[in-house]
């Protein structure tokens, strides 16, 4: 049969191969075939029902009669559980219903006798498998008994009985078809053949079955490996701690209950303790003399009150005293901080003399630049440039540079517009004047350059980047605007190494030029900007990105400019302007020295009214008083402001004493009024103290009785509780708590269940925690001992596949010696190939040939040797062969025949089924030979087809 699995490779059936029984070994003929019906099958609407021998049997029919014959081969295979194209007569069992007929049906009697009968208790000497095929390909079985009883209509009974008969119908050495013999036998392929050995051996079922169970213990491994201890045993241990939890925490109800007791005892005391303190705490704070004190506290407010008046009174004469003086101070300090307001303008002078003259020097180093950039652009770039590009190329000469620095980048480029000069200037900025080099050894040579060109000075940057011979694609990042150009697209660039610079660094091909400003915050900061567009400038040099702008710090292009004496003119103009403002600034800075050497003398002046001025001062006056008395008149200090500011200083400092007096004299009468209604509310609040005081005591006393009553009360409860006082440390607050969680806990025991149940849940957790836990190390101890015991089966498996092919050989050639053929069975375990060689004829001088070089009837004669010599190491309850004889002449048919015959005879316990179109009329008389011979079909009826049983 077929592999069968419905599970594991452990509920495979243990008898896989049967081999040639022992000599003296008890035989039976468990699993024959008694009988074949067929009804609406193929092209038969009736046939049988044939009754076979339990030995030889020949179904024989003339040429027009293999329709017979095929059908009941057919019908054998499908019957007994073959599929439809171990057939080779189609490939879906649906055609096998007669054409015109709903369904079709097969019944097949087989013996079940004897020790290998399959429960003879159930289904007697005989097992009738009746199968019926819808015309829509469904297979449906009825197993009945000897009776006719239906035992059951299930596939795995009819599997079971199959397995225990050893019936294999695709088999090859149980059913050999004509198909599956020129597959097989007559291929010109010796793997073929050595696939129809091992198919016929049923060495590849055992090669399939060890293959599977090797790839089912590696899935174990994963999966003990993965899952068994992380998921399963976690579980398991999951749920016996919390069956043990609900366990323990029965033996500890009892405590509980008994905790709980003594809780609400030590309880009931620590009220009785609280109501102690409480009055402690009242007796304390009741004193019948306290509102004696109050009255005194209202006697000494009172006396406070009068002291502060009196002081009110004098401080505000003082202040009228002095009103007069404050006044005259205070506008000799206002003419003279207008004078200062003067001073201070010449700071400021100053500060723009210095800031003016660095501007002129700047221009003039510009205007110098410039003139000597008439004869060579370059001097723009600064004054040290040619120098260096001269020492460039002659590194580059010795072969210093592995590829010539580029530089400046602003000399390699030009305007399409000389218009956007100043724009294009203040967007590359720093990169006009840097260099680009291809990599960083090119880079260290050229620093090495700079260092000795600019000594001390600032050294141009430089761009380190590899120099590719095209300029970027840009086209997918680029801004392309139908008005205005991009700056790439507004520069003339020859070099590409140049071009690919700007755009690395600056990204020049997504940046706008737009002249007018307006037009430029309109089109980036209205509605969305431009694709791809990041900025733009305008023709003044303003930036404008898209949520703000910035506003350019130069007017004028620098190094971009086209016009050489335009901008030495201008800067010539400019620096004649500063030269003026510069003279005008001179004659003001003269006058207000004149001011200056007037405000000394006045604080001269100043100083000496001071000495003679009488006031009693605070010692922070003194102080401050005494820094600007103590600074030298006429001293030249570093900050002009400090100079012009003292003789303002002193002057109102006059005034200053003054007010600070009269000031600490306003402050000293607001404070004393203030402390007068202090004192005057003091007074009323102690009186209104007195008073509720007087209430508070009442009800102090009444409450104090009340809580003496409730004691008495709380006394009586404790000792019905707890007879016996109790002594107790911890706060009523820490007991209550405790007497909660006891009672939560309490309950939730209570609620879990029944105790027994309890008890039952916690051994069953516990029993199948440590039969899961036997259970994992008992399957690891197998699969590790599954290793030796496969090494040790395949180790069989290759000695049996050597006998088996030794045997085959060996009955080989015994069965060519009966014709007098000599041959070679060569077999190739590791290629899977077998080489058949056979020599019609005997003697040491024969050559041994293929069989494709034999003729027909000396192949066939060949065939029929290889497959009896595979009957012969192989068992089967019956065996069919169909027209064994084809192509034989009638030499080798009869000694074949004869093989046959006697093979038969050997084994009389097993059936063998002939299909042959020959009559057979030379068969030798025997009991055991049976004959069926079918008549020639009707081809314009569909009569039923008879059977003729001849016993000879």
């Amino acid at each position: 049969m077929s592999k069968r699995r419905s599970g594991s490779a452990s509920d495979q059936p243990a008898k896989r191969l049967k081999l040639m029984r022992c000599p003296g070994e008890m035989v039976t003929d468990a699993g024959i075939v008694e009988s074949i019906t067929l009804k609406n099958f193929m092209c038969h609407s009736l046939l049988g029902p044939f009754t076979f021998g339990s030995n030889v049997n020949f179904v024989v029919g003339n040429n027009g009669s293999e329709c017979g014959k095929s059908a009941v081969l057919t019908a054998l295979i499908v019957a007994l559980g073959g599929n439809a194209q171990a057939t080779n007569r189609g490939t879906s069992l649906k055609g096998f219903v007669k054409e015109g007929e709903s369904a079709a049906d097969v019944s097949i009697t087989l013996r079940n006798k004897g020790k290998d009968a399959y429960k003879p208790e159930v289904y007697g000497p005989a097992i009738t498998v009746d199968l019926r095929i819808t015309r829509d390909g469904l297979r449906t079985y009825k197993l009945k008994s000897k009776l006719g009883h239906v035992i059951s209509n299930k596939k795995e009974e009819l599997v079971s009985i199959l397995d225990n008969f050893n019936i294999q119908v695709n088999n090859p050495v149980s059913v050999l078809t004509q198909e599956m013999s020129k597959y097989f036998l007559h291929s010109k392929g010796e793997g073929d053949k050595y696939k129809f050995f091992m198919k016929a051996t049923q060495l590849e079922q055992m090669r399939e079955d060890f293959v599977y169970i090797k790839t089912t213990k590696h899935m174990t491994e994963d999966k003990v490996g993965q899952h068994g201890e992380v998921r399963c045993l976690k579980d398991l241990k999951r749920k016996y701690l919390e069956k043990e939890d609900r366990y323990k925490s029965l033996a500890s109800l009892d405590e509980m209950q008994t905790k709980l007791e003594e809780l609400q005892k030590q309880m009931a005391w620590a009220l009785v303790r609280l109501f102690l303190r409480f009055l402690k705490f009242m007796l304390s704070i009741w004193n019948p003399e306290k509102h004696h004190v109050f009255d005194s506290d209202c006697h000494q407010a009172e006396r406070k009150y009068k002291q502060t008046q009196e002081q009110l009174e004098r401080i505000t004469q003082q202040v009228q005293e002095l009103q007069p003086k404050c006044a005259e101070l205070k506008a000799e300090a206002q003419r003279r901080n207008t004078l200062l307001k003067s001073s201070e303008v010449r700071l400021l002078y100053l500060q723009f003399q210095e800031v003016l003259q660095r501007s002129i020097e700047a221009n003039r180093r510009t205007v110098q630049t410039l003139e000597s950039s008439r004869s060579n652009r370059l001097r723009r770039f600064g004054e040290h440039m040619p120098a260096l590009l001269n020492a460039i190329q002659e590194a580059h000469k010795k072969g210093q540079f592995k590829h010539k620095p580029r530089g400046p980048l602003g000399y390699l480029i030009s305007l399409k517009d000389p218009e956007q000069a100043l724009a294009v200037e203040i967007c590359l900025k720093g990169q006009l004047q840097a260099f680009t080099c291809d990599n960083y050894d090119d880079e260290r040579v050229l620093q090495g350059l700079m260092t000795k060109v600019f000594q001390g000075g600032r050294r141009p940057a430089i761009i380190t980047s590899q120099f590719i011979s095209h300029v970027h694609d840009t086209r997918k990042r680029a801004v392309n605007h139908p008005e205005y150009p991009s700056v790439l697209q507004a520069l003339e660039i020859e070099d590409p190494v140049v071009s690919n610079c700007l755009i690395d660094q600056r990204g020049i091909e997504s940046i706008l030029l737009i002249k007018n400003r307006t037009e430029a915050r309109r089109v980036m900061q209205h509605g969305n900007p431009p694709q791809n567009c990041t900025q733009a400038f305008s023709r003044e040099g303003d930036q404008i990105f898209n949520n703000r702008n910035y506003t350019a710090d130069q007017n004028r292009a620098s190094y971009l400019s086209g016009d050489v004496e335009e901008e030495i003119r201008h800067l010539q103009r400019e620096m004649e302007n500063q030269k003026g403002q510069a003279n005008r600034f001179q004659q003001q800075m003269k006058k207000l020295d004149d001011d200056i050497r007037m405000n000394d003398g006045l604080l001269r002046r100043a100083h000496m009214e001071q000495k003679t001025t009488k006031v009693e001062i605070s010692p922070l006056s003194k102080s401050v008083f005494i820094f600007f008395y103590t600074t030298p008149l006429g001293e030249e200090l570093a900050v002009p402001k400090v100079i012009l500011s003292l003789s303002y200083l002193v002057i109102f400092f006059h005034s200053s004493l003054i007010s600070l007096v009269h000031v600490q004299l306003q402050e000293e009468l607001s404070k004393t009024d203030q402390e007068v209604m202090k004192c005057k509310h003091h007074k009323e609040h102690y009186d209104m103290k007195r008073k509720a005081h007087i209430v508070n005591t009442q009800a102090l006393e009444d409450t104090l009785k009340s809580k003496e009553q409730e004691l008495e009360e709380s006394v009586a409860k404790a000792t019905k509780i707890s007879p016996e006082r109790q002594e107790v440390r911890r706060t009523a607050k820490s007991l209550d708590s405790e007497i909660n969680r006891v009672k939560v806990k309490i309950t939730t025991q209570q609620e879990q269940g029944d105790r027994e149940e309890i008890v039952r849940q916690y051994h069953e957790a516990l029993e199948n925690y440590k039969n899961m836990a036997q259970q994992m190390k008992n399957l690891n101890t197998f699969i590790k001992s599954l290793d030796s015991v496969m090494n040790h089966r395949l180790q069989v498996y290759g000695e049996l596949r050597r006998f088996l092919a030794a045997r085959c050989k060996y009955y080989f050639d015994s069965m060519l010696a009966q014709r007098g053929y000599t041959g070679s069975m060569i077999f190739d375990h590791k290629n899977e190939t077998l080489c058949i060689s056979v020599q019609p004829g005997q003697g040491s001088n024969t050559k041994l040939s293929d069989t494709r070089s034999l003729s027909g009837g000396e192949r066939s004669f060949s065939t029929v040797c290889f497959v009896l010599s595979l009957w012969a190491i192989t068992e089967a309850p019956f065996r069919c062969l169909d027209e064994f004889d084809v192509y034989m002449d009638m030499v080798n048919r009869r000694i074949s025949m004869d093989m046959m015959l006697k093979v038969a005879a050997a084994q009389r316990y097993r059936q063998f089924v002939f299909l042959t179109p020959q009559s057979m009329s030379n068969l030798p008389e025997s009991k055991l030979i049976h004959i069926l011979r079918l008549k020639d079909p009707d081809r314009g009826h569909n009569s039923a087809q008879r059977n003729e049983d001849e016993d000879q």
